[in-house]
């Protein structure tokens, strides 16, 4: 089979990219090794993905946030982060004005379903499910990168773009080198029903041995995030719903009151990847095969849908000008600037999330010095917004 761009990966960042490139002329593969069905329709997750105003334009350009159900996306108004025992907050809110909301959390799987319906029947795109790639070569001297599938077949483009996964196979087939490093932690999360109201504020709070997160959904519903040790967590995340809801009422201090489990729990070991690499010959690594981010920050997904666009905006460019879709002057501006937005988020979260869950005396007076510090810098509210509108 041959095509112009060949996609490995209908999760969002895949997905996203594929419609990108809606109009562009150009014959597009997307490779899932997942049934349509589940495409289609995504089970939930439990992952509630707190979006920037950016991410909101860029999926309104393609079309998916008119898919979202209404009533299933929740306008977040501030974030606070605690420490501790402390009383003290270190809090961000929205500017005010045209964008009064810090972001919108929108149900993970609400997002895919909306991303492939928007997808489902473009013109000029392929969707292969059930595909299952084996090796993959990025073309370096040749005209075209090639995907062998486990069916036997051969899938041969001018553009191969990698959007499985932060352990993604076709990277390592590839040869691309990364970073990873399992953390030792897994994060549960459930849906709470909750009897005090959260005001649509998010919090953030990393306690002693523990890191809880409250996530403010619609009505007196929050997505409760609890992250321990891997053994701890799975002690947890075996309670029965009414034992989980007095766990969490017990860990949140009856912040927002008594708790009650509504939803199916699930939970994740935490792992962040850095690939050396975003570019080989003419393969392209985007999302999580590119960067795995700490969740702590919310930043990952919305680096993944950015990225993306990054690189649809080189591509697209490069093929007006009658030009390689796989162009290297146009992938290498996408690396520089998708590296120049990612490092610096990458690097600081990995650097926050090491000194709040240190337990040892000195970082603990570390952390709550740096909680001070950051709500008496001017800067630190506008750069917070700067960064969820972008």
């Amino acid at each position: 089979m041959d095509c112009d761009v060949v996609i490995v990966g209908g999760g969002p960042a895949g997905l996203a990219f594929a419609r990108s490139l809606e109009g562009s002329g150009l014959q597009v593969v997307l490779l899932e090794r997942a049934p349509e069905a589940a495409l289609a329709n995504p089970r939930f997750d439990g992952r509630e993905i707190a979006l920037t105003h950016g991410s909101k334009r860029i999926l309104e350009a393609l079309g998916a946030w008119e898919r979202l159900p209404a009533d299933e996306i929740a306008p977040m108004r501030a974030a606070k982060v605690l420490n501790g025992d402390s009383p003290f907050a270190l809090s961000f809110t929205a500017g005010g004005g045209a964008d009064e909301q810090l972001g919108y959390l929108v149900p993970n799987h609400r997002i895919r379903a909306a991303l492939y319906d928007a997808v489902k029947q473009q013109l000029g795109l392929q969707l292969v499910t059930g595909a299952e790639v084996v090796h993959a070569r990025s073309g370096a001297t040749g005209p075209r990168a090639e995907v062998l599938l486990s069916s036997g077949e051969i899938v041969r483009a001018r553009l191969l773009v990698v959007a499985d996964s932060r352990m993604s196979k076709t990277r390592e087939a590839l040869g691309i080198a990364a970073d990873v490093h399992p953390l030792g932690r897994s994060m549960l999360v459930a849906r709470v029903r909750h009897e005090l109201p959260h005001e649509r504020v998010a919090l953030e709070w990393f306690d002693h041995r523990q890191t809880l997160a409250l996530l403010p959904l619609n009505g007196r519903l929050a997505s409760a995030v609890l992250t321990l040790p891997e053994d701890a967590a799975r002690r947890v995340a075996a309670f029965d719903d009414a034992a989980l809801g007095r766990d969490l009422t017990r860990r949140f201090r009856q912040r927002l009151g008594r708790m009650e489990v509504v939803s199916d729990r699930q939970l994740y070991p935490l792992v962040t990847t850095w690939a050396h690499q975003f570019v080989t010959g003419r393969a392209v690594l985007i999302g999580d095969a590119a960067v795995g981010m700490h969740p702590v920050t919310a930043h990952g997904f919305n680096l993944g849908l950015s990225g993306q666009a990054l690189l649809a905006d080189e591509v697209r460019g490069a093929v007006r000008r009658g030009m390689d879709p796989a162009l290297p002057a146009a992938l290498r501006r996408f690396e520089n600037g998708h590296r120049a937005a990612c490092q610096p988020l990458y690097t600081g979260t990995n650097l926050l999330v090491r000194l709040f869950t240190d337990e040892r005396l000195p970082a603990r007076a570390m952390r709550h010095a740096v909680l001070r510090l950051g709500a008496g810098l001017p800067f630190v509210q506008p750069s917070v917004r700067a960064m969820l509108t972008h």
